[in-house]
Formats: structure tokens, sequence, C-alpha cells
């Protein structure tokens, strides 16, 4: 097949951020695919086209950051819309995959669709607009009718949806049942991790803040539906009662100063709380390896709990448990399988309390890191699950493969469309 792959914040394993478009493109190509991807580039102001690991790669000059406001956010995501509709207006191909977010992704996706007569599927990671709506950010009746009829004539201009968990689709198929929806989560990159131990020993030895000591991990965007600022308070509370543990924050975001004065305030910055900034995909392998438990935090939001955030996954890969301050399927998996604690959503002194324990009993971070491991092994794979997201791309372009290699990926698909479903 020929794809046109749209997706805002494509990212390689040289750059921060995660890097599940390249994963399955470059998996896509590996199958004999020829994958062209559309993003944006936002330190550059000319479009370029590079290769990578076989993906053809348009990049374009469109500014953003996480750190911008959402008006400056809204520019940028029309600035997209206008400039990426141009080039995969004008690129053939059999089917087209935009993924979101931003849900704007689609109008680029479906006029490419309609130019060449190809099918569509739209990939969903955030259930757009409820998410914004339940955060406040869309506010006024007129930006909530304009957000709602995107998002209706999106999922019905696709031939299939994929959303990344069973909240997600459940919420889809409640809204819109003629649209024809797959779970595929994030995945657990197990070749990528396969060395975290090792690393993470070295990480230790050099780091002098840490060394032997516990270690809490939050690696991610610091915005404001992340709520990190509940790590700085649980950081507080354990200065005082588990002064040895430390919490490593990695990444970058709007709420960095803010979440950065916070630490200064309450005497925990570099104390028992370092902020690290954001790091590429491949030397994050050694911070997960490090770590004894990693954290994935949002605000008290339910809607959020839908969400599949990469952290977890990254950390299933390492063989390391999670802690959540959040409901969702991801909490119902760590309480189902052990790997992991979950935290009180408003009571970050309460979590200090737990996260303490945890990691001063040796025999449960073993026995939560194996669980974690098994998911990743079992459930979480990114090479089993790109068979269920090739699955899909072929099913709507009417592409079938040819010899045993096509036979076997629709049947391991098959297998696992089972097994994530019973997951769900």
């Amino acid at each position: 097949m020929r794809i046109t792959y749209i997706h805002q914040y494509f990212k390689t394993p040289g750059m921060s951020g995660g890097t599940r478009s390249y994963e399955f493109a470059r998996r896509l190509v590996e199958r004999g695919h020829e994958v062209h991807m559309i993003t944006g580039d936002p330190d550059s102001r000319h479009e370029r086209v590079t290769r990578e690991s076989g993906i053809v790669v348009h990049w374009l000059p469109v500014p953003y950051s996480n750190a911008m406001s959402y008006r400056r956010r809204i520019v940028a995501f029309l600035g997209f819309v206008r400039r990426s509709a141009v080039v995969a207006g004008r690129l053939r191909h059999d089917l087209v995959l935009a993924t979101s977010t931003p849900l704007t992704v689609a109008v680029p996706g479906v006029y490419a669709a309609l130019r060449r007569r190809a099918p569509m599927v739209l990939e969903v990671r955030d259930v757009w607009p409820e998410l914004p709506i339940a955060l406040g950010v869309l506010r006024s009746p007129v930006s909530r009718w304009a957000a709602q009829r995107l998002e209706a004539w999106a999922y019905r201009r696709s031939a299939h949806v994929i959303a990344l968990s069973p909240g997600m689709a459940a919420s889809i198929r409640r809204r819109f049942p003629g649209v024809a929806v797959t779970v595929v989560p994030n995945s657990s990159d197990l070749e990528l991790f396969a060395g975290a131990g090792r690393a993470g020993a070295s990480l230790r030895q050099r780091t002098p803040w840490l060394g032997d000591r516990p270690l809490l991990l939050y690696a991610g965007t610091l915005g404001p539906a992340n709520g990190v600022d509940y790590l700085v308070r649980l950081a507080a509370s354990l200065a005082g009662i588990a002064p040895d543990v430390r919490i490593a924050i990695l990444g970058d975001g709007r709420m960095r100063d803010s979440i950065r004065d916070l630490a200064v305030e309450s005497g925990v910055l570099n104390r028992n709380l370092f902020m690290l900034g954001p790091v590429s995909k491949a030397e994050v392998v050694a911070f997960f390896g490090a770590c004894d438990l990693a954290a994935s935090v949002f605000v008290d939001v339910p809607e959020l709990g839908n969400n599949s955030p990469n952290k977890v996954f990254d950390a299933f890969a390492a063989g390391r448990p999670v802690a959540v301050n959040h409901g969702g399927w991801i909490a119902d998996l760590i309480t189902e399988t052990g790997a992991g604690l979950v935290l009180p959503a408003r009571d970050p002194a309460a979590a200090a309390v737990s996260v303490a324990g945890f990691v001063g009993d040796r025999a449960a971070c073993r026995a939560a890191g194996a669980a974690a491991y098994a998911l990743a092994r079992d459930r979480f794979d990114r090479d089993l699950l790109f068979e269920d997201f090739e699955r899909v791309l072929s099913d709507a372009a009417g592409y079938r493969g040819s010899g045993a290699a096509g036979r076997a990926g629709r049947t391991a698909a098959s297998s696992r469309k089972i097994h994530i479903s019973r997951a769900s």
C-alpha cells in the first residue's frame, strides 16, 4: 500500500517525545508498504524532506511547543492544517492515516482522501472535545458546538477509527454507533528497553544525588492536564518520612516554571526532587532502568482516566512498577495484576506514605516489576499490537497482502484482538 500518514507531532528516537508513529511507520515500511509521513517542524523556517528508517518524512515549518498558550496552539493547529493539506493533496496514496491530537488533522486527511478517492483511517489519542470541555479549555457554547461538529464530521468521514484505550472506544461507540472502532493502545518496546537494567545501574553510578537510593520517576509533559505539582507535594511529605527517596521529573511544558517555583517554595528542589528537562527516547531508557517506581499523574478529572500514557508502557517494558493517581483502565489494570500502586488523587501526603512503604519493601517491588514486565510481554508488546494496527489499515484499504507472512500476520492480529478485548 501507499500510505499518507499525517501526525503533527511525529518524533524519532533521537527526539524527546512519544515514538508510536515512528515505530508503526517503520514496521509498515518493513512489510513492504510505502509511507509518507507529514509532520510539523517547530525549529525550521523551511519545508524539508528526509528519510527515516525508510519513512519519507515531510517536515513542515509550523511553530509549536507545549509551553504555548491555548490561543497560540490553535493558530499552530490551523497553520499545520493549511500546509499539510497542500502536501497530502499532491501525494498518491491508497490510504490516508491521520492521527490526533489535534483533531484538526482530520481536515487535511479527509481532503487528501477525497482527492485520491482513498479511504481515511483516523487514530484518536484523546476523546476530543470531551476532554478539553472537561478541562475547561472550551468554555463558550460556540466553541463547544464547533468542536463537536468537527468531531462528528471527522468520525463519519473515516473508514475506521483506532482508539488508544477501551474508554475512548466506548465513548465513540456510545455517541456514534455507526462508526467502526478498534482499540490499539500504546505499546511496550521490549527491544528498546532490553538493556534498561544495565543502563540504569550505570546512570546511578554517575549520578551523585541518586546512588543506591530509591527513585520515583516521572517522564513526560509538564502541562496543565498532567498535574505534576502533585509530585512536588508528595516530595514535601516524603522529606519528613523517607528522606532518602528521590523523585526525578523529566520533561517540559507550559507548567514547568510554576512546578519549579512550587518545588523551591516547598524546599524540595535539588534536595529530594530533581527537575532534569526532556531527554530523547533513546536516553530515557536508563532512567526507567534506574527507577523503582514510575509515575503517571493527572489532575483530578475523570475523563483523563481514558488516556493511554506512553510512560506507563515504557515502565512495563523496563519491568518497573507504575504508580498512578487517577482512575480508569490503567488503574484497573494495575489493581488487577499487582503491577504497581493506585494513589489517592487528592491526598499527596497519604500517597507519600504508600510510596515510602512500597519502595522500602524490596520483595514487593520485585513482584510488581515482574507483573509489569508480564503485561509488556503478553499484552502490550509493540510487535504484537502492530499486527492489529496493520490489519485495520489493510482492511480499510481492501489490501490483503500476499504469501505466508501476510496470512501469519492476519492470524496473529485476530488473536490479539480477542486478547485486548478481554483486557478492556
